[in-house]
């Protein structure tokens, strides 16, 4: 069985490209008790709020007739963004040598939060480096990697 969230990017993607965008990712949370569909959209020249009106307005009728959750959400439509939340295989190699932000569930050596420059990822394990060290975090000790940008 496939979930919300591949369900809703089935649905979503034709339509997201459609506009002459990329479908960055689709999100199913909760949170403070609400649940929160989210589409997340990118293109090389950047996304307008236009954009993310015109996606949703299109994705609108669309959820309505398919119905894909069953309990009540917000639903949302927002650029990726330039500090972006990196997932899947494909973002990690599109973005190696960029800064990075990793986050892990627990503390390794006092820190939860590492900043350093992106080395790659392999099967979930993210590899960073940090002045002129290498650090490997495993799938299970990653709860975040995004892109960060310097000024």
């Amino acid at each position: 069985m496939r979930s919300i969230g591949e369900l809703v990017e089935s649905l979503a993607r034709p339509v997201v490209e459609g506009f002459g965008l990329t479908l960055w990712d689709v999100e199913y949370v909760k949170e403070g008790g609400q649940w929160y569909l989210r589409l997340y959209l990118d293109r090389e020249s950047g996304v307008t709020i236009e954009d993310c009106e015109a996606v949703s307005r299109a994705m609108d009728p669309i959820l309505d007739r398919e119905d894909p959750i069953p309990d009540a959400y917000i639903f949302e439509v927002a650029s990726a963004g330039a500090e972006r939340t990196l997932k899947r295989p494909s973002d990690f190699e599109a973005y190696k040598g960029h800064l990075v932000e990793v986050r892990t569930f627990k503390p390794i050596d006092g820190a939860k939060q590492f900043l350093g420059t992106l080395v790659g990822e392999e099967n979930g394990a993210v590899t960073i480096e940090v002045n002129g060290d290498t650090l490997r975090f495993e799938k299970k000790e990653v709860a975040l990697v995004r892109l960060r940008i310097t000024v």
